[in-house]
């Protein structure tokens, strides 16, 4: 049986210079759905498809509810679905953890004051202390909207003298897609600009009435044809830890293994540290940017573009 164009969805009301809550369950749902085919499912695949991945009828099959109720939740219509309904779905779908705590979000939002979305994060003093006294490690502390709150010496060899740069502009978001050194900096760049932008597709779903990452998506899908397609394929992910290959103006390559730890008392705050294997290569130009000190953050990564 060929498959009957499905109906076109209603623009939801916009949230108070947020992202649309609606439009982001609506589009979320759609591209997981898109990515699966029937086999992946144990679904037969009869009929000629004119949208790619399972059909509506299939996936609320799967999951256990009527097509009536998984479209009106495609739509955007979240309203009063139940925790069970929304696990049922995200097994359906095969969803990640990182994109079953995405859904939950968009579904299920918890309420925030806006005030909350406005107030600036502050990095506790004992932390900015113990960043200092890491001598040999480049370690950083990171917010929501990827934003670079606080980091040590050799963060600012490796990455660039992020002091330089304007508050605003200390940014992760900012810096990988609008910033040709970063794009230098990083050897696998494609990598680097999809987890962040997986990060940012977290935070929007926790906050999506913050004004201020609203702004900063909208600014990025002006300025960077990368962010618009990687923002509209609504992935998320959460990488805790892994390894980055890098190309300093200094030193060279390196790589280097990462470590998040996210803090107990704001989880809204992560610790990142970079380390080399010990007597490796990588180790040894990390000792390199320890004793230039303040000449290797200079050396062009981090500083205003001229």
């Amino acid at each position: 049986m060929d498959e009957q164009p499905e109906p076109v969805q209603e623009p939801a009301p916009q949230t108070g210079g947020g992202l649309d809550r609606r439009a982001e369950l609506s589009e979320f749902l759609r591209t997981r759905r898109a990515r699966l085919k029937p086999e992946d499912v144990g679904l037969p695949d009869f009929g000629r498809r004119r949208v790619p991945g399972l059909r509506r009828e299939e996936l609320a099959q799967l999951a256990g509810v009527s097509v009536a109720y998984y479209t009106r939740l495609e739509q955007g219509n979240g309203r009063n679905v139940s925790a069970e309904v929304l696990d049922a779905i995200a097994r359906a779908l095969r969803l990640t953890g990182a994109e079953h705590a995405h859904l939950m979000h968009l579904a299920k939002p918890k309420q925030h004051k806006k005030k909350q979305a406005a107030r600036a994060q502050q990095v506790r003093p004992a932390l900015r202390h113990l960043l200092d006294s890491i001598d040999t490690v480049p370690a950083y502390v990171v917010g929501r909207r990827s934003d670079i709150l606080a980091w040590n010496r050799m963060a600012a060899a490796l990455f660039g003298d992020w002091a330089e740069l304007p508050a605003p502009e200390r940014n992760w978001a900012r810096l990988v897609f609008l910033r040709p050194d970063y794009r230098e900096l990083f050897v696998e760049w494609d990598q680097k600009a999809s987890d962040i932008v997986g990060y940012l597709r977290m935070d929007a779903g926790c906050h999506p009435d913050d004004p201020r990452l609203s702004a900063l998506v909208g600014e990025l899908s002006v300025k960077s044809e990368e962010f618009r397609r990687l923002w509209a394929a609504h992935d998320v992910k959460e990488k805790s830890y892994g390894v980055k290959r890098m190309r300093h103006p200094l030193v060279g390559d390196l790589t280097l293994s990462f470590e998040t730890f996210r803090l107990v008392d704001d989880a809204e705050q992560s610790l990142l540290t970079y380390h080399a294997e010990p007597g490796s290569a990588s180790a040894e130009a990390l000792r390199l940017l320890a004793s230039w000190g303040a000449d290797a953050a200079r050396a062009g990564t981090g500083t205003p573009a001229q």
